[in-house]
């Protein structure tokens, strides 16, 4: 049974009805499911028995009916990176790695299938949204899941391999003339004259939460305790502050106890509006002009920026931006010592981590979980130039001996 009662304004706390909403009508506030918390009776051993995929915390999901798609999208690994962990001199590190998600590779495999499945619910026959590039991916696989017709706008320079992870689901795709904040101008326009189901803009509300669930998984996969810092890149603001809404909400209901972890804002140097609204000690960032390889989160104006900036300030956190070449050398030390290839939005969080321990903004004996929300092979060209050249060889074992003897003197 659903524990969904509507939908409620973040500033003014105005209520409303569960709708394709998305703006308080009365201060313009963003809009976030409300749930009756006394009605949701879940414990430990009922969610440890449940499938392993993001609607093993369905309570505190807003879907009113069964879930419709992402049966296998979530329970992403949890990974204890003792090799990273010595390299950057701390104790106790983790990657939360939804670079393998189901099916197509990032974290918007969580928010599209609660978004899918409430947009089914409320009647709409086109699924579309406004991209960067993983959102379109999941948007068309889970449209084709559920068969139902797919229209995904992108910004006219995607990377290659993005672009390819959503025509292979055959959607109708239209890359528009400008980056993603003028891509997202044109979907509100196109949800409200045509009555499309835009994930990310009328059906906001309940797409956002789906990223709670990568907080839960956290909680979960660490014995059920929090950890003490938690690492997050920010792009239009989506996932940082419903991570923090998640932990508190298991507070809650009593799945944990604990003080919420320190939670921090990554962002890349060349679009970085809510770290500099951070340490500017703004409530709101200031739109910029991005300029920077990591384009999975160059969204120069984040619809959910001072949610964001709200959320890092009352767990005590704070923000760190980083130069592309700082994203890039993060991406390869994650690879060399983990064996994890992430996108630059990974690598970003990465980066951002590594800075907040040179500062002794995070504390090095402490526990650290860094949030890799994308995967590498969807923009390898990224560190195409970085890479290690293969030694070309004939045939003849003669050759490989004299390969074989240089290294020994080089050695």
């Amino acid at each position: 049974m659903s524990a969904l009662t509507g939908l409620q304004c973040h500033l003014c706390k105005a209520t409303f009805p569960a709708e394709a909403i998305y703006v308080c009508d009365q201060c313009l506030g963003p809009l976030e499911p409300a749930y009756d918390y006394g009605a949701i009776h879940l414990t430990r051993e009922e969610v440890e028995r449940r499938p392993k995929n993001l609607w093993r915390y369905r309570e505190l999901l807003p879907i009113v009916g069964r879930p419709l798609t992402g049966f296998n999208s979530g329970f992403t690994p949890l990974v204890r990176c003792d090799r990273l962990a010595a390299r950057l001199g701390v104790s106790e590190l983790y990657i939360k790695d939804d670079s393998v998600n189901h099916p197509t590779l990032s974290y918007k495999d969580r928010v599209v299938s609660v978004a899918a499945t409430r947009a089914v619910e409320l009647g709409f026959s086109v699924l579309a949204c406004a991209s960067t590039g993983n959102l379109a991916n999941s948007v068309a696989a889970h449209a084709a899941r559920l068969g139902i017709e797919c229209c995904v706008f992108i910004p006219d320079n995607l990377e290659a391999g993005k672009l390819l992870g959503s025509a292979i689901f055959n959607p109708t795709i239209l890359a528009i003339a400008g980056n993603y904040d003028d891509v997202n101008r044109l979907c509100t326009q196109v949800g409200d004259r045509y009555g499309w189901g835009f994930v990310n803009i009328n059906l906001r509300s309940y797409y956002a939460e789906g990223a709670k669930t990568m907080g839960f998984e956290i909680v979960e996969q660490l014995g059920w305790r929090y950890p003490k810092h938690l690492v997050s890149p920010v792009a239009g603001g989506t996932l940082l502050p419903r991570l923090v809404r998640g932990l508190r909400e298991m507070r809650e209901i009593g799945l944990v106890d604990g003080d919420l972890p320190r939670v921090y804002a990554a962002q890349a140097a060349g679009c970085a509006p809510v770290v500099h609204a951070l340490q500017a000690g703004l409530e709101h960032p200031e739109p910029v002009r991005p300029d920077t390889i990591a384009k999975s989160i160059a969204i120069g104006n984040p619809a959910d920026g001072y949610q964001v900036i709200e959320s890092v300030k009352a767990t005590g956190g704070a923000g760190a931006a980083v130069t592309d070449a700082g994203i890039v050398d993060a991406i390869k030390l994650l690879a060399e010592t983990e064996g994890i290839f992430t996108e630059p939005a990974g690598g970003t969080t990465l980066a951002a981590t590594i800075d907040l321990i040179a500062r002794g903004v995070i504390a090095r004996d402490e526990s650290i979980v860094v949030c890799v929300t994308g995967n590498g092979y969807k923009t390898a060209e990224v560190v195409a130039d970085r890479l290690t050249t293969p030694v070309r060889l004939s045939r003849a074992f003669k050759e490989f001996e004299a390969w074989h003897a240089s290294r020994e003197v080089l050695a």
